[in-house]
């Protein structure tokens, strides 16, 4: 298909009704037809209570099937419900990304006893006196599952670096653990001194036996659904030599391409291009740097100059490591990285990422659908034109115009027969705007019209092969030749019902014909 989208399905603020997984199996067809080829999936795994978004992992083992923490399933459903939907998805034509969250645990099953150093939390290389003895919540035995064949691995104190709470005093405090060989890792951001502790007991990756039992989960969990990547969590936390170690080792297990983007929630290119180095590039990066540059237009409106929204992004610097979004669940308002871009400003984003020769763009559920609290508008509607333009006329040279503060835009001058050129221009919210856009002589005469609706003037190229694309304030317009029909790309039904799942069966074993007639995992590929 080429022009890839990815689509992250799920928000913070989802009801904890178990209903998502059927709520994808359902939407896979019509997802596919809209031009997304990759979706990511939430942590899936057991968490610390019914509600848990996935990010307080308990056991990572545990995918709705065992009674633990008071729920079989998890907030999304069981596990023969995500089964189903991973078929749904890649009878589609749709590839599946996983959330993995492997720099800590939460929810313990015993407390245990064991030294420890308190640290200042604002800088964890500073010792706040000697060790001593504390209570932690670090015995992981898992007595809920009733299987052990996938693992029978339990989780000890001396397989942490550190806790944040004493169960015997009841104070909350950043402690790292003590013992032979312990300390925080190096090889993670420097932020804080030491930026390893993030929360709850925190995994020791230099630990082998760690290593191990990650390694051997992962392979697990690829299995039991057929994955076509992961989406790795919290990666300034956690080693990257352990990441490049895990990479590796799930890509041997294949026998086709399989994807890793990251979050390195860090809006310093440096950084980011430090990481993506330690890490020999074996992953892409989201570009956090591009949605807070989203976030500051969004806010700054007509004061913010438009010609500095790449500026320092990994899109304008290392534009294949780059997964570029405008909002997820992290941001969304409320969180603790809330840095939500406003409503106003949605649609421009999403033509910056969506409409550009660059970057494998991401679209977020809560930017689509709206997120439960109201917070965030459904974009639906937008975003779909935008996806069939992405499909049909995102493609071929660009050609960048941005020479003013006020109004950018860009043509993609289109690739094969009949292909008509896309130009693209977006404002500030400051006054009407527009472009003068060379589009090419042997267009001349020529009527273009904005396929948006934004702005209702039709453009006719002059005889140099010249037009002046006018955009409203605040808003964007995309200009095709005016009468082009565009329609939706037909997807096979996919039957949900009839679809068969054998829980106990991992997907892979079950029905290997499904990996062969799936896209390789990484459809970022762009015209």
């Amino acid at each position: 298909m080429g022009n890839g989208v990815m689509f992250q399905f799920f928000e913070w603020e989802l009801p904890n009704d178990g209903s998502l997984w059927k709520n994808l199996a359902d939407k896979a067809q019509s997802l596919a037809e809209k031009g997304v080829s990759a979706v990511w999936i939430p942590p899936a795994y057991k968490g610390m209570s019914s509600d848990d978004v996935g990010y307080g992992v308990y056991d990572l083992f545990d995918l709705g099937e065992f009674d633990q923490k008071g729920t079989v399933r998890t907030k999304y459903g069981t596990k023969e419900e995500l089964m189903r939907a991973a078929v749904a998805l890649h009878e589609a034509g749709i590839a599946i990304y996983a959330d993995a969250v492997l720099n800590h645990k939460g929810g313990a099953d015993y407390t245990e006893t064991f030294e420890v150093i308190k640290v200042d939390p604002d800088n964890r290389e500073d010792e706040l006196g000697e060790a001593y003895e504390i209570e932690g919540w670090t015995g992981f035995n898992f007595p809920g599952r009733t299987d052990r064949e996938a693992s029978n691995f339990e989780w000890h104190w001396y397989h942490f670096t550190g806790v944040d709470f004493d169960n015997k005093t009841g104070e909350r405090a950043i402690f790292r653990i003590v013992g032979e060989n312990k300390g925080w890792s190096q090889d993670v951001s420097q932020e804080f001194g030491n930026y390893d502790y993030l929360m709850h007991a925190d995994i020791d990756h230099n630990v082998p036996e760690v290593r191990e039992e990650l390694i051997s989960w992962g392979r697990w969990y690829i299995d039991q659904l057929n994955l076509d990547g992961f989406r790795m969590d919290a990666l300034k936390h956690f080693s990257a030599e352990f990441m490049q170690e895990f990479a590796t080792a799930m890509r041997a297990n294949r026998d086709r391409e399989f994807y890793f983007v990251g979050e390195y929630w860090d809006g310093d290119y440096g950084l980011t291009a430090h990481y993506l180095d330690e890490t020999n590039y074996e992953l892409d990066l989201f570009d956090v740097k591009l949605h807070f540059n989203f976030e500051e237009a969004s806010k700054r409106g007509e004061e913010y100059d438009l010609r500095l929204i790449f500026d320092d992004t990994i899109v304008q610097k290392s534009p294949m490591q780059a997964v570029t979004f405008v909002d997820n669940h992290d941001s969304q308002p409320g969180q603790s990285l809330e840095s939500t871009v406003q409503n106003w400003f949605k649609e421009s984003a999403y033509a910056l990422i969506l409409l550009r020769k660059d970057g494998y763009p991401c679209i977020f559920y809560g930017d689509y659908y709206g997120t439960g609290d109201g917070s965030i508008l459904s974009h639906k509607e937008k975003i779909d034109k935008l996806l069939l333009l992405r499909r049909w006329y995102a493609k071929g040279e660009q050609y960048d115009y941005f020479d003013s503060a006020e109004v950018i835009g860009w043509i993609r001058m289109g690739a094969g027969e009949d292909v008509s050129p896309m130009i693209v221009v977006l404002t500030t919210q400051g006054s009407d705007q527009q472009l003068n856009v060379e589009v090419g002589k042997e267009l001349a005469g020529t009527s273009f019209a904005d396929f948006l609706g934004n702005n209702l003037t039709k453009v006719t190229i002059d005889e140099e092969g010249w037009g002046n694309f006018p955009v409203t304030a605040g808003s964007v317009s995309c200009y095709l030749v005016d009468g082009l029909p565009l329609d939706d790309v037909k997807v096979d039904a996919v039957d949900v019902e009839a679809i068969e799942i054998d829980p106990d069966e991992p997907l892979i074993e079950q029905d290997p014909t499904v990996k062969d007639d799936v896209s390789l995992a990484q459809n970022k590929d762009t015209n």
